[in-house]
Order: structure tokens, then sequence, then C-alpha cells
């Protein structure tokens, strides 16, 4: 089949991956004239870390992961008043994490492909027509093609879903919270290899070091500390950090100065994207553009990868009906995003507290994770997956 996915981040090179060895022609299109380099670093494991371990990666991603000794949140004045060593994580997920930058994972896919796929960058699927039986699509940039299958992998904001689903605003839920994140080299403070945190009622910032002498900054926002609408460029964005940081303590003055120096920064809402089906005709969704389980559960690019590997893998089980392997790979999925987007809303809260008594609270609930039980107590149910992948032999 010709298969076109709009969205070269994870979800869709994985789904690339997966469809062009299954003999499918296979075209990505992306709206950045290359891979993207910027987002954050993230956790991976459970059925995302399976799902990299079938594609004969991970030997690879592990050469590239970023090692974190120890979580230390910290006060105004930097000192320490909660944390945990990050054994603790490798211990709950029985020694099968990684921490990796979201670009890594999308690049050594993408390099995995080996020429097997047509690249589009710097463009964008901006017209879909299903008639049933095959799929135009109109392009920002190129010609017009026919294909059989159209797959949205193009994230939280996704303009595949926007044409055959409808807006945003149905679909998506705002859980109340911006998230940040730029890199700088050659930043000081280094720290070792510590994730070093400071939150401020409403405002969280942490550092976390790369290789090659870099340093990664994270930054959470309530909504009530952004102006009035979301930054939508680099300059807007750098001033609204700015504003919202500067003068609130620890090296927040320092992180807004390193701030100047980042070529790319990230930022987008912390939500969560809910659908009562991830298909219509001959048009699928996957990873944040279907079922986004927003920052706050995590495990998103986890989810992205497994829903690669299901959807191809129902996709040759059942041959050519195309409905029912969308079909099957929404009802093996869909209950367990569900759960994981319920698990995040509970959390929302103590993510970033909105008082000075929460921080203190939520910080020093952190040293239990130093105990004996605790750990699994307090976050065993964010490493527990009651999935697990099918097999089906590709």
């Amino acid at each position: 089949m010709k298969i076109a996915i709009n969205g070269a981040g994870i979800a869709g090179t994985a789904l690339a991956y997966w469809l062009s060895k299954l003999g499918h022609e296979v075209l990505l299109v992306e709206r950045a004239p290359a891979l993207r380099t910027g987002g954050f670093v993230v956790n991976l494991w459970g059925i995302g870390y399976d799902a990299l371990e079938r594609m004969g990666l991970l030997p690879t991603l592990l050469e590239l992961q970023h090692h974190s000794d120890e979580l230390r949140m910290v006060d105004r004045s930097g000192r320490t008043r909660g944390g945990y060593p990050s054994s603790v994580l490798l211990k709950l997920a029985k020694g099968r994490m990684a921490t990796l930058a979201r670009y890594d994972i999308a690049a050594t896919i993408y390099g995995a492909l080996e020429g097997r796929v047509e690249t589009l960058f710097g463009d964008s699927i901006a017209s879909i027509d299903d008639d049933g039986a095959r799929v135009r699509i109109g392009f920002e940039r190129a010609a017009a093609r026919d294909v059989d299958l159209v797959m949205g992998a193009d994230g939280l904001h996704s303009r595949v879903r926007q044409l055959v689903f409808g807006p945003d605003d149905r679909f998506e839920y705002p859980m109340g919270c911006h998230v940040a994140s730029f890199g700088v080299a050659g930043y000081r403070p280094r720290s070792g290899n510590t994730y070093v945190a400071y939150t401020a009622p409403g405002r969280y910032v942490a550092r976390f070091p790369l290789r090659d002498d870099r340093m990664l900054f994270f930054v959470l926002l309530r909504d009530e500390h952004l102006p009035g609408r979301a930054p939508t460029n680099a300059g807007e964005r750098k001033a609204a950090l700015t504003g919202a940081l500067a003068g609130i303590g620890w090296e927040s003055d320092t992180v807004v100065a390193a701030l100047e120096q980042a070529d790319d920064v990230y930022f987008d809402s912390i939500s969560q994207i809910r659908m009562d089906a991830w298909a219509k005709g001959k048009v699928a969704l996957i990873g944040d553009a279907a079922a986004c389980p927003s920052l706050i559960a995590g495990e998103g690019a986890g989810f992205a990868l497994a829903q690669a590997y299901v959807l191809a893998g129902e996709l040759h089980r059942h041959g050519g009906d195309t409905a029912a392997a969308i079909a099957q790979h929404q009802a093996r999925l869909m209950s367990a995003v569900a759960r994981k987007q319920k698990l995040a809303e509970s959390l929302a809260a103590s993510f970033v507290p909105r008082t000075a008594l929460g921080v203190r609270v939520r910080d020093y609930a952190t040293l239990l994770m130093r105990l004996p039980v605790f750990p699994k107590i307090l976050m065993g149910r964010y490493f527990h997956d009651e999935l697990a992948l099918p097999e089906y032999g590709i």
C-alpha cells in the first residue's frame, strides 16, 4: 500500500520504520526543514522500551542515553529540600529504563530507515479527500498525490486531526500549565550528573546536564504566570519565560541570562488529547495526535512507539482489511491510554503547586523515596504497564 505519514517525530518515524519493513510504500512528510532537534529528555520504560528493543535499536540508543545520579529539589537559596537517587526509578522499572532526548530517538529511527521511505521536508499535508477507495492529499508546497492510507503523527496540534476530525478544542483538554525547554553550552554551576529543580509557587525550573558540556533547562508554568495569550515565536517565548522566572530565587536570573543564548526554545501547553475514535475512513492518528497523555502522565514517547508497532502489526495481520486492522489497534491500546490520562489528572495539582506550603509538602515528600517500600507506594503506578506488546512476527 501507499501510505502517507504526516510528522517525522517519534511516532511518525517509528511507524515509517515498521511499514517500510513490511514492504509498504511510505511517504513521510515533515513541516520542519530537517528533523527537529528541540524538545526535552524523556525516561523511556515499559512498552516503549520493549518496542525499541523489537526494532533492534535499543543498543544504539543506550549509547546515547543521558545519565543522572540524583534528582535534587532545592529552595530559593539553593539548599536541598528534597529528592532521591535516580537508581530508585531504575529499580521500579526493573532495570529497563533509559533517559533519552526525544530528538535522539527520532533521529536514530530515521537513520535506520536506510532510504526505504520518501521524505518531504519543509512541507505538510494541507487537504485530505477520502473517497472510500483512495485518499487524495494536497500539500502546502508539493503537488497533490493519491495514497491508500493517511496517518497523522503530527503531535498535539495535529493538522491531520484538524482536517478530518475537527478543531483542537473538541479534543484538547488543557491541564492549566505550559512547558518550555532549551539548551545552552557551558552553563555553570553544573553539579555533576544531578538533575536540580526549584519550585516557586506556580513556577518550576530545572537543569539537567547533557553530553558535551551542554545543559538542558526545563520549565513548567501555571497559566496564570503567562501573558494573556500563548507566545507564538522565539522572541515572545523568551519574553514570556523571562517575565515568569526573573527574580523568583535560586539560579533563576542566571537561567534567564542563559536563555538569551538559546537558538531553539520549545514552548507548548500541557494538554491531553481525548478521542472516542482514532480513525475515520482511511485516515488514522497515532502518538500525541491521537492520545496525548500529557507530560504529567509521562510515557507519551513510549505509547507512540507502541502504537506504531501495534498499528503496523495489525495491518500485517489483517492483510488488505485496513478498517479491521485500525479498529484492532485502537481496541488494544485505547483503554491503557485512558488509564494513564486519568492518573495524570490526579497528579496535576502536585506537579507545580500553587502555594509555598504546597511546594514544601511536595519537596519533603520526595525524601520518602529514599526509604524502603515508599517508592513503590508513591510511584509504582507510574511504572506499571498492564499492557504487553503482541507478537506479530515482524
